[in-house]
């Protein structure tokens, strides 16, 4: 936090203080679970129609769907992005005085492309009732910005200092999960009149990005004693720690996801996908709100 600055000679004068208690609290937590969603259902989108677009007897209203999940999740993620900063006027400091060094800066422009891209399409699907060509270019443009948008904030929480357990290279690929999984889960709600082999793709990839999260997360839990401050960190989780609880109700879901969502990859079954969903959606948060809140808890001095 900037405690004092001031001009002199031209030069910008600051002392960095330390904050103390949680700074990036639920507002973020919900930041980051409505930018999965909305990113995940315009990949998982992506792909279904790139799988089955052909024969729109396979994924009836999907082309609707998807700008409008989209829209409403890509807003809720930029309102509190905004009600979350102190200063939230400046933030237009990033458009009129951009540093394409950050980050911040960089996600900042590509969410605000993604969002007017996005915004097109909802007039188009609304007003206009076009799914055609133009859609499909804009699709494309959509998908292409839904990818580094969902992965920016990996980047942003692993330049955070003295976080050893926010470590980019996992974080990134925990973004990237996130959002297939609750892309995948949003989407089953709408998948009533869609073929069987679409419904069991959403299965897949819900199934394969619930292993693959817990993998990752029982690799940090149990191999944080690598990173000093690390190890420190998830003694708030380790035997019976502050988050203990929150911790392993998040891991206990997302493992039920990947069972639930693999048996109805077997058995064809409209239930159970959609309990995975709804199961998948609560404990995405719980997960993501305990690896956000944790690092923060461990004092820097």
């Amino acid at each position: 936090m900037i405690e004092h600055a001031q001009n002199i000679n031209n030069a910008i004068v600051s002392m960095d203080v330390a904050l103390p208690g949680v700074v990036w609290g639920w507002m973020i937590t919900l930041n980051m679970w409505a930018k999965s969603i909305a990113t995940g259902v315009i990949l998982v989108g992506a792909y279904l129609l790139a799988r089955y677009g052909k024969d729109n007897k396979d994924l009836k209203g999907l082309k609707n769907i998807i700008p409008i999940i989209a829209f409403v999740f890509l807003h809720i993620f930029l309102l509190f992005t905004l009600l979350d900063l102190h200063q939230p006027f400046r933030m237009v400091n990033i458009f009129f005085h951009p540093h394409f060094t950050s980050a911040i800066t960089v996600g900042a422009w590509l969410a605000t492309a993604l969002t007017g891209v996005i915004v097109f399409m909802t007039y188009l699907v609304m007003f206009k009732n076009e799914t055609g060509l133009l859609y499909d270019k804009m699709m494309k443009i959509a998908t292409v910005l839904a990818i580094p948008v969902t992965l920016y904030t990996a980047v942003i929480m692993g330049q955070a200092s003295a976080r050893e357990l926010w470590q980019t290279p996992a974080e990134l690929l925990q973004m990237a999960l996130a959002a297939f999984l609750v892309g995948a889960a949003t989407l089953s709600f709408f998948s009533d009149r869609w073929s069987k082999n679409a419904k069991r793709d959403l299965g897949i990839i819900m199934a394969s990005s619930a292993f693959l999260m817990f993998t990752v997360y029982m690799g940090e839990y149990f191999l944080s004693w690598k990173l000093t401050e690390a190890e420190a960190t998830m003694a708030y989780v380790h035997s019976g720690g502050e988050y203990n609880l929150l911790f392993w109700l998040g891991q206990i879901a997302i493992f039920a996801t990947f069972a639930l969502a693999f048996m109805s990859t077997r058995t064809s079954s409209d239930g159970l996908l959609k309990l995975a969903a709804i199961i998948s959606i609560i404990g995405l948060y719980m997960a993501k709100h305990v690896w956000l809140i944790i690092p923060q808890l461990l004092p820097l001095s």
